[in-house]
């Protein structure tokens, strides 16, 4: 899935005639729709995703190929992703989710704090949720240039500067 990029996830379905609940990732909620195909983690394609309604977090919207509710119940909790060949270039200073995912994390002097094992949006801000060695419990560490002053995609690696006591 590294030539994908996540966009967005049906939450289920909305009505009995095949429309779903979905919940958009992008920068312009609305440019979801623009990303066709979409691809289910399973590899099934949608070709064709029309917007039908807007929700308080997210859109009612219909699939091809989906058609009856329990069509759409069968796609609930699906992430959906896009072609990443097909979606905007970032400016310098943004990241696509699934750049940072396994990207190993050091601190200012070189030590190895762990691994990004997921990037979480709480609607306050990014966190990296990131694994530990030897280490049961997973550690977040806040996603901000006060945290995190450098990402290096070409070397694989994050240099941090986590809160006192957070590691």
């Amino acid at each position: 899935m590294n030539d994908r990029v996540i966009v967005g996830a049906i939450s289920g379905a909305f009505g009995v005639q095949g429309e779903v609940r979905l919940k958009s990732y992008c920068a312009d909620p609305q440019a979801i729709a623009e990303y066709t195909p979409l691809y289910a983690e399973d590899g099934r394609a949608f070709a064709q995703v029309v917007l039908t309604g807007q929700l308080k977090n997210g859109f009612t919207a219909r699939f091809d190929g989906v058609v009856t509710k329990e069509d759409a119940d069968a796609l609930r909790n699906v992430n959906l992703y896009a072609d990443r060949s097909i979606m905007p270039s970032l400016p310098d200073d943004e990241y696509y989710y699934n750049d940072l995912i396994g990207l190993t994390v050091l601190d200012a002097g070189g030590a190895t704090l762990g691994t990004v094992k997921n990037v979480m949006d709480h609607g306050a801000g990014d966190l990296l949720e990131v694994i530990v060695p030897g280490a049961s419990d997973t550690v977040l560490l806040p996603f901000t240039q006060a945290a995190v002053p450098t990402v290096d995609l070409t070397s694989g690696r994050i240099i941090a500067d986590p809160p006192e006591g957070l590691f």
